[in-house]
């Protein structure tokens, strides 16, 4: 697998996609560098299928019993391509349950006769209806014996985080679960602090995801300050809200290039930093994302834009990355005087200093999967901030909030884990989604001696199914205020879909 020192590859920036084969597929960061030496990260967006040989879970047939503590109603607003998302908390159901809802009259996907004929029904009807997401579920689907590309367990230097800080962030360094419907979205949105993002399509029908190139994302900032005046005028980062909805016809109209793509079950999608990207589930699915970091993100980490009303904000300190990983630009990243320029095009290079033994990113922590996931009960959280001060790592308590693509659950009083089939206790823990962070509460260091790890308080009880749940599960819970928004392997295929297209 050869890896070229400069990109000069897809200037077009089409979105790749990539065919491993079982020994390339062995080395995570070795082939997500091969995807950038060809190109992939101009896109912002890459589909990866693995091997014929390899296998994420052997068996989905006793996954019923997951609880999605908080469902989320997608309303929407707005007309000409150009909405509003907001949500509306439901009250908690089964993925069983979940099921039968989305495959239910009012819910199912309509009659159509292509993936295209279908993203065309979509944006025709996202005005009617208001599909449910069971989103930011926190656990995995992966088979503890699955050793290459689980995601929970990917080992980038990401790791660092937890290792040097103690910080365990739901969703960014820990695995989150999707159990999607027809019409359910995620908004025009790039990852927290502009890392990478892997997801894993376990089962179920189709996603479409659309996605600005890195080097066009400003172009994309400019225009929804445009559509959104409100929005823009109270908040300088207000596309972390996730609430911002462009058809792919707003952006041709207005010269923004992007791409498309459709994933399906049992494929990888990859995001690269500072790509923005937006999609729709076809029907009942259930995805598995998280984030991930390499050498070539530090610089993007570092000047990665922060919601500025508070409404969404997830940072942490760039410290250890520095200070490990480019120690030549630490003392000069202390001190403000770090001038690095973010380069799109750059691949990924080689780390100024290599992770010695002692520094060697260790194995993740366990990943919570079907045999030891519980409900916990979301309090207060402990929230990451960025920081270029001498302290290594810092982050700020905050209570939940609504932050990343969908709302943080909280579970209804007197809600209680929900005792699964043979394979144990299944969970659903906090999120960091879509949603409001209240006013921040302190600041606490973290010792590098005594790792203090962001933790949820837990707990767990056993009841019974309430074979009531269902019909209650569509009862408005809670209306969620939204935040205001104005009116080589064996060479990558470039697919024709994923080019920067125009409307269908």
């Amino acid at each position: 697998m050869k890896s070229k020192s400069n990109c000069a590859q897809n200037p077009n920036c089409n979105i790749m996609i990539f065919r491993p084969t079982k020994e390339e597929f062995n080395d995570f960061d070795k082939y997500i560098a091969y995807m950038e030496s060809q190109g992939a990260h101009r896109a912002g967006l890459a589909k990866v299928i693995p091997p014929k040989e390899w296998r994420a879970r052997q068996s989905y047939d006793n996954i019923s019993n997951i609880l999605i503590a908080t469902p989320l109603q997608q309303v929407v607003s707005g007309k000409a391509g150009v909405f509003t998302q907001y949500h509306k908390k439901k009250k908690a159901m089964t993925v069983g349950q979940y099921r039968h809802l989305a495959n239910s009259k009012k819910y199912r996907t309509p009659p159509h006769l292509s993936f295209e004929d279908l993203e065309r029904k979509y944006w025709k009807n996202r005005l009617y209806e208001s599909p449910i997401y069971g989103a930011d579920v926190s656990g995995s689907l992966f088979d503890g014996k699955t050793q290459h590309w689980n995601v929970g367990h990917l080992g980038t230097i990401q790791d660092l985080l937890e290792q040097e800080c103690g910080i365990v962030i739901e969703g960014v360094n820990t695995p989150y679960l999707y159990f999607g419907m027809w019409k359910t979205t995620f908004a025009w949105h790039t990852e927290d602090m502009d890392l990478y993002s892997i997801n894993y399509l376990h089962f179920g029908q189709p996603k479409t995801w659309y996605a600005v190139p890195p080097e066009h994302g400003r172009r994309l900032e400019h225009l929804a300050k445009e559509l959104f005046p409100g929005s823009s005028q109270g908040c300088q980062a207000f596309l972390r809200h996730k609430v911002a909805l462009i058809s792919p016809t707003v952006l041709k109209e207005n010269g923004i290039p992007f791409g498309r793509m459709t994933q399906e079950a049992g494929e990888f999608m990859v995001t690269f930093p500072y790509g923005y990207h937006a999609g729709f589930n076809h029907g009942f699915n259930c995805a598995e994302a998280i984030n991930f970091a390499t050498p070539r993100w530090i610089d993007y980490g570092k000047v990665a834009t922060q919601c500025s009303c508070g409404e969404a904000r997830v940072s942490f300190s760039m410290d250890a990355f520095v200070r490990i990983l480019q120690p030549e630009r630490y003392e000069l990243w202390k001190r403000g005087q770090d001038q690095a320029v973010v380069d799109h095009t750059e691949t990924m290079g080689s780390t100024s200093q290599e992770l010695t033994p002692g520094r060697a990113i260790q194995a993740p922590r366990k990943t919570r999967g079907l045999r030891d996931l519980r409900l916990r009960q979301v309090s207060h959280c402990l929230l990451p901030i960025a920081t270029g001060s001498k302290i290594p790592c810092s982050y700020r308590q905050q209570s939940d909030a609504i932050v990343d693509e969908f709302q943080k659950p909280h579970p209804a009083p007197g809600s209680q884990p929900m005792r699964g089939l043979s394979s144990g206790h299944y969970t659903s823990t906090g999120r960091r989604g879509l949603g409001r962070r209240h006013s921040e509460l302190g600041v606490q260091e973290c010792i590098n001696e005594a790792p203090v790890k962001r933790r949820l308080p837990a707990g767990r009880v056993d009841i019974s199914l309430n074979p009531d749940l269902l019909s209650e599960s569509v009862i408005e819970d809670l209306i969620v205020k939204p935040v205001p928004v104005s009116p080589g392997p064996q060479h990558p295929v470039t697919a024709s879909e994923g080019g920067l297209t125009s409307d269908p």
